[in-house]
C-alpha cells in the first residue's frame, strides 16, 4: 500500500516518517488564492476558518490524486493533503512572511489562547477504480505563555523560522519553549492531526499498519 503526501511540508513529511510511513512527494498545482476568491464569490462572503482550510485540503489532495493517476496508472495506496490555519478571537493569521508581522503577531499572541484549524483530505487511489475521498478537520486549541519578553520574541523572529508557517509559531521547533498547553491531538499543530488521517483511511477501508514501511 503505498502513499503519496501531497504537500512538500517538511513538518508533514516529518510526522509521516515517525509514524512509520514513507510517503512520496508531490507538490499539489493548486491555485489556493483562486480556489478561496471562487468560494468566497458563490458564498457572497469569506468562509469561516475550518470551511476554508478543508476546501484547500480537498483541492490539493484531489490535484494529486489525478495527476498521479494519470502519470502513473499502477498506482495502488493513499494520498493524503492538508492546510492548516490559526485564527485568534475568530480572525486568521496564515504566515507572516515578515518580520514586522511576525513580531507584531507574536505581541497579541503573548498570553493567551488561539485555534488551530487543520483541513485533510484523503483519496484512495487503485488501478481501474474510481477515487474515492474521505475528509474532516481537527482543531487544536495553543495557548501561549503570558511572561515571553520582548527580548525573546525579537530572538525568535531574527530565528526567521515563524516567518513561514501558519500563525507565526510552531510546536515542535524553536517555538516549542513559548506553548504552555495543546488540547486537542498535538499532531494538529505540527502540520496535521495523525489520528484524523487514520479514521479518514480507515473510512476508505485502509488499514492504518498496513501503511507502515
Amino acid at each position: 500500500m503505498h502513499v503519496c503526501l501531497a504537500s512538500t511540508s517538511p513538518a508533514r513529511l516529518m510526522l509521516l516518517r515517525q509514524a512509520g510511513i514513507e510517503p512520496l512527494t508531490r507538490a499539489p498545482e493548486t491555485d489556493e488564492d483562486a480556489v478561496t476568491a471562487r468560494a468566497a464569490a458563490e458564498r457572497g462572503g469569506d468562509l469561516p476558518p475550518d470551511e476554508l482550510v478543508l476546501l484547500l485540503a480537498r483541492a490539493k489532495a484531489g490535484d494529486v490524486a489525478r495527476r498521479l493517476s494519470a502519470q502513473d496508472p499502477d498506482f495502488d495506496g493513499i494520498v493524503i493533503g492538508g492546510d492548516s490555519m490559526f485564527a485568534l478571537d475568530g480572525r486568521v493569521y496564515g504566515k507572516p512572511y515578515t518580520a514586522e508581522e511576525a513580531t507584531r503577531r507574536w505581541h497579541e499572541m503573548r498570553g493567551r489562547t488561539g485555534i488551530l484549524h487543520s483541513g485533510h483530505s484523503v483519496f484512495r487511489v487503485q488501478p481501474g477504480h474510481e477515487a474515492r475521498e474521505a475528509s474532516a478537520v481537527a482543531e487544536a486549541a495553543v495557548t501561549f505563555a503570558d511572561d515571553i519578553t520582548d527580548a525573546e520574541i525579537s530572538a525568535y523572529v531574527a530565528t526567521e523560522e515563524p516567518l513561514r508557517v501558519a500563525g507565526a509559531f510552531t510546536v515542535d521547533s524553536l517555538g516549542g519553549a513559548f506553548i504552555t498547553r495543546v488540547d486537542g491531538d498535538p499532531s494538529t499543530v505540527v502540520g496535521m492531526s495523525l489520528s484524523t488521517i487514520r479514521v479518514l483511511a480507515r473510512e476508505l477501508d485502509v488499514v492504518w499498519t498496513d501503511l507502515w514501511s
